[in-house]
């Protein structure tokens, strides 16, 4: 086995990892997003290793033989930033990194291009923009005081994780930021509800509770704060996240808020819980009971409109193979889409590859 060289004893461009193509050799700072430990027929161990970026994940296969076997066993770690050295290509077992030198992001690599955030996969949107647009609809759609204050106060309390968060483990908006995304979106969504069957249900008694959707949709999924636990590989759950779900965590967070704010309507809170507690619509999708007033309908409707939308579009942004009409079955709708007749999508396919 030969010692590796250091990285400054030879030149070698610095890319993205997702901007390789086939055969390219760079450096690259990556995430190690995986490490799988396994054996071969004759029993001698090896590592599947996932370095990624934020649009790309390659594998590196690490032979019990190679230079590298010992740190990966011992010392490497997922969720750690690598810069690497290496050789891009497309193999039948998708893509895949071949690996020549390795080491930790140090002080200083930020001047040749390292950003945690080039790295994770992260929300397409402004973090901070989507923060303040919660908070204003929260200002600006209730209209009542203590349950506008409760709900502002739990946004402000929890900032750091609502601003960083995924909001599922997998399948819909899991990715850092997914959270707020996916809140924001169904909140929009929801009021979009509300203002239409307001107009259009005038005399429903009682009627229509704007200030209720809104508070609703914000703090429908807040018991993820603590049902999940960030890290930038992904999300895992917590003990409490897989023995109390963040359902009942969510409607606890609400009841002990509501103590410490004066004069808060016993039958407001009841609306809100009861919001919390339906919002999955079924007991199959994880609600112990159904929505049973309008605002718990809005709400929950918007949140599975929202994730499951996100689930079909996330299939669709794979680039298709030529002639490809539908995709697989391999997504978290478990159903093969539409992309369109055959000759439609090779035309497209052609012409994207020849931009």
């Amino acid at each position: 086995m030969q010692p590796q060289l250091p990285f400054d004893s030879l030149d070698s461009q610095i890319a993205r990892l997702s901007d390789l193509q086939p055969k390219q050799s760079a450096d690259c700072f990556v995430l190690l997003a995986g490490k799988d430990k396994s054996k071969t027929r004759d029993g001698k161990p090896y590592y599947r290793v996932t370095l990624r970026d934020a649009k790309r994940a390659t594998i590196s296969m690490i032979w019990s033989d190679s230079t590298f076997f010992p740190e990966c066993d011992s010392i490497w770690q997922p969720g750690q930033f690598y810069k690497v050295r290496g050789r891009y290509q497309e193999t039948d077992f998708g893509p895949q990194f071949d690996l020549e030198k390795i080491r930790l992001v140090e002080v200083g690599d930020e001047a040749q291009g390292f950003r945690t955030g080039d790295l994770v996969l992260s929300t397409r949107f402004n973090v901070e923009e989507m923060f303040t647009e919660l908070i204003s609809i929260a200002s600006q759609q209730i209209t009542e005081v203590p349950l506008r204050k409760l709900v502002i106060e739990l946004l402000m309390e929890h900032q750091h994780d609502i601003r960083q968060i995924a909001a599922a483990a997998k399948n819909h908006h899991a990715f850092t930021g997914g959270y707020l995304e996916h809140v924001l979106s169904v909140t929009r969504l929801a009021m979009q509800f509300a203002d239409k069957y307001a107009d259009y249900y005038p005399d429903m008694q009682p009627p229509l509770s704007k200030s209720l959707v809104a508070a609703g949709a914000i703090l429908h999924d807040i018991g993820k704060i603590h049902e999940l636990k960030y890290a930038p590989t992904g999300s895992t759950y917590t003990a409490a996240g897989r023995l109390v779900g963040h359902i009942f965590i969510g409607r606890d967070m609400i009841r002990d808020k509501a103590r410490s704010i004066a004069d808060f309507n016993s039958e407001t809170l009841l609306r809100l819980e009861h919001i919390i507690i339906s919002h999955q619509s079924l007991p199959e999708w994880g609600s112990p009971i159904a929505p049973s007033t309008p605002e718990a309908l809005l709400v929950a409707e918007a949140d599975n409109l929202d994730a499951k939308f996100h689930e079909l579009a996330a299939t669709l942004m794979v680039p298709p193979t030529p002639g490809e009409e539908f995709t697989t079955r391999e997504n978290p709708l478990r159903r093969a889409i539409f992309r369109g007749l055959a000759e439609k999508t090779t035309q497209s396919a052609t012409t994207e590859s020849a931009k």
